[in-house]
């Protein structure tokens, strides 16, 4: 039986299951559906089935496993290697599947598959209550946690994998689970770093934390300073209190060339946050300087114009144990070789909770206090991307030799297997051996795990 026939068979099965206008092969909901955030993704899915309770999660893995089609997961559709799409394959759609329910006295958040970053914020908010998230509201929260979690809050209260407590899980042969520190405690460890290569997750339980108020923003300084600004910027953060986690990186400015940005988040005291923040501002000669108390929804948009849905996207990624001077000078090269105003890097800061965590707690590899790059090369859809994706080819080269192992599997594209095969430090065994466990027959593949034959 072709693919064809093997589409039709699964869509009549689920259309005689979960009843009409739930399954699409065509039409506006498959179109919307296909819409990820990386325009350069062109992945056509055989059938697409449009989920709003974990028993419908339940029928379409089934009909997946019936009838042959592999089977990918679509959430917040953010992923830039498009792997929620599988080509001719059948996608399990959570998008219906956005509920938050808060349970305040208890600082917990059941968030289901589907939600957005942005959809936990604003549930948690009128609680004063925060969740630990990435640094983009429209990022699906369950596979940003399940890879990972680098952003503003991690410093203090760890990555978002840190704080997961609990997830609902829809395994390879159907069944429904519940995985925690109790039950399923294998599976449990292998979701938090090892991503959505165990199940489809429907729901989490996500511990959620007050802080007094949030002082954050951008700091911005012309390209001429970067070198030297960074240099004073690796002895500052070295001793950088866990209430302090600052992003930077390389953006446009107004006129398209590069800048240098700082991003500073700090969750301690109000009063004592004026003074780390007025030591990042005198590094140099800022162009902009502009961090103020505002809300963690506010603080999630400084970065929306630079990430918009649809353009085309190609990142690569590494991991610095700090800002050495060979880090610094590829850096600076970046900048310069940039081949697209779009394009840019964004420097993640891992330090105090994140890395007080044992190694072999979770699934994720590298705790040690180190920097996330990720490099983004961006153009528009009308452009050739094979200079954009070279730059970043070239800056991922460029980095390599001051770069620890591996890198942030969340970022690892499907080509880089040499650094998917290191990026979990010891755990890596332990990682497929969980694989074997919960899903022998490789029906979910997400982010890139070490080799598991």
């Amino acid at each position: 039986m072709g693919t064809h026939d093997r589409t039709r068979a699964a869509a009549r099965d689920l259309e005689t299951r979960l009843g009409p206008g739930r399954v699409s092969t065509s039409g506006p909901a498959y179109d919307q559906t296909i819409r990820i955030w990386n325009g350069a993704v062109t992945h056509r899915p055989a059938v697409i089935v449009h989920c709003a309770t974990p028993s419908d999660v339940q029928a379409a893995v089934d009909a997946a496993r019936t009838h042959g089609l592999p089977l990918s997961v679509r959430a917040g559709g953010h992923d830039w290697a498009g792997r929620s799409l599988r080509h001719d394959g059948l996608v399990v759609d959570l998008a219906a599947m956005t509920s938050v329910a808060v349970d305040p006295d208890a600082s917990v958040a059941t968030v289901s598959g589907g939600a957005t970053v942005a959809h936990v914020i604003a549930a948690a908010a009128p609680h004063g209550l925060f969740a630990v998230t990435g640094t983009v509201g429209h990022v699906g929260m369950a596979g940003l946690t399940l890879g990972g979690g680098y952003g503003p809050l991690g410093g203090r209260f760890g990555l978002a994998l840190d704080n997961l407590l609990a997830a609902e899980v829809v395994l390879a042969d159907g069944r429904l689970v519940i995985a925690d520190e109790t039950r399923e405690s294998e599976l449990f460890w292998a979701l938090r770093g090892g991503g959505g290569n165990f199940g489809v997750v429907t729901s989490m339980r996500l511990r959620l934390h007050e802080i007094p108020g949030l002082l954050a923003g951008l700091i911005v300084y012309p390209w001429s300073q970067a070198g030297s600004v960074l240099r004073g910027f690796a002895d500052l953060i070295a001793s950088a209190p866990d209430e302090l986690t600052v992003q930077t990186g390389v953006l446009s400015g107004p006129d398209g060339s590069p800048t240098l940005f700082l991003s500073p988040a700090w969750s301690g005291p109000p009063s004592e946050g004026a003074k780390h923040i007025d030591e990042l501002t005198r590094l140099g000669t800022p162009l902009l300087s502009q961090v103020a108390p505002m809300s963690y929804a506010e603080m999630l948009g400084l970065f929306d114009a630079h990430i918009a849905v649809g353009r085309h996207y190609s990142i690569r990624t590494r991991s610095l144990p700090a800002y050495t001077p060979e880090a610094i000078d590829a850096m600076v090269f970046a900048g310069d070789a940039r081949t697209s105003p779009l394009s840019g890097i964004a420097v993640h800061h891992f330090h105090g909770a994140a890395a007080a965590v044992p190694p072999g707690d979770t699934a994720f590899g590298e705790r040690r206090d180190h920097f996330a790059a990720e490099i983004v090369a961006a153009w528009e859809p009308d452009g050739d991307g094979g200079a954009h994706r070279a730059w970043a080819g070239a800056v991922s080269s460029a980095l390599e030799p001051c770069a620890l192992p591996g890198g942030y599997p969340n970022l690892l594209g499907p080509d880089d297997r040499d650094q998917a095969e290191v990026a979990y430090g010891g755990n890596a065994g332990r990682l497929r051996a969980a694989k074997r466990r919960y899903d022998p027959d490789a029906v979910f593949s997400a982010i890139p795990l070490p080799h598991t034959d």
